[in-house]
């Protein structure tokens, strides 16, 4: 909600209308369901690996955690433009925008993949 409010600021035409941040407020919130919420590692992907490292589990969670790091970051540089009243320039929208797609698309990979592999198993 914040990113799409900052990208509404500025000069930035991606985000005009009311559909398209509420379809960034959906996206980003599929996103945090799906990076946080993920199911445990099926029991035959905990025994491939010798000590735990390096298995298929560790990867999902690497880059659920990382799509939340990144998406965090860009929140909260939105939320501190937001609060200071500053102007977005295009540039900078652009670079929060496409840099809080990126964490929420990470988040929403690794919860596919963790759920799926359950399946699977």
């Amino acid at each position: 909600m914040f990113v799409a409010a900052h990208v509404a600021r500025s000069d930035f035409k991606l985000i005009g209308s009311d559909a398209v941040i509420m379809a960034v407020m959906i996206y980003g919130a599929a996103g945090f369901y799906l990076g946080i919420d993920l199911p445990p590692a099926p029991q035959k992907i905990r025994e491939l690996s010798p000590r735990g490292f390096g298995s298929r589990a560790d990867a999902v969670e690497l880059l659920s955690a990382a799509g939340t790091f990144l998406a965090a970051v860009m929140a909260a540089i939105a939320v501190s433009s937001i609060i200071l009243d500053e102007v977005a320039r295009p540039q900078g929208a652009r670079a929060v925008f496409w840099g809080w797609a990126l964490g929420a698309s990470m988040q929403i990979a690794a919860g596919i993949i963790a759920r799926t592999r359950t399946h699977i198993s």
